[in-house]
């Protein structure tokens, strides 16, 4: 229950960046967030972190972009010694932005060919 709570409080540290469309602070945040070594006998997984990111996206207040949804997963992953990367890509025609996160090179909250839809523009 506690990851759920910790995947609240992400989605909603990021709310008034994403509200203010201020991208260059989220990207920040994201980049600059601890990579904390794991405690021991800790058994959080990626997988935990990352579904009870999207099962409080669901339940969150307003529908919750793949920009915040990555941010906050790569912000919990990193807190729990992952070391997690957000990957921002774009498609051309028809012109699309995407961001997930990946981990040693592995998409860990998306579906696993996102790197080739999408050229990747930045990584954080």
């Amino acid at each position: 229950m506690q990851i759920l709570w910790q995947a609240c409080w992400e989605l909603l540290r990021l709310e008034y960046f994403v509200l203010r469309k201020d991208f260059r602070r989220i990207h920040e945040r994201v980049r600059t967030a601890p990579l904390r070594n794991p405690r021991p006998g800790e058994t959080v997984t990626e997988d935990r972190i990352c579904h009870a990111i999207d099962v409080t996206a669901a339940l969150y207040f307003k529908n919750v972009r793949c920009l915040q949804r990555s941010a906050a997963a790569a912000r919990l992953l990193k807190k729990y010694g992952f070391r997690a990367e957000m990957v921002i890509g774009i498609q051309q025609l028809p012109f699309l932005a995407h961001a997930w996160v990946e981990v040693a090179g592995r998409v860990v909250n998306d579906k696993p060919y996102m790197a080739e839809i999408y050229s990747v523009l930045t990584r954080c």
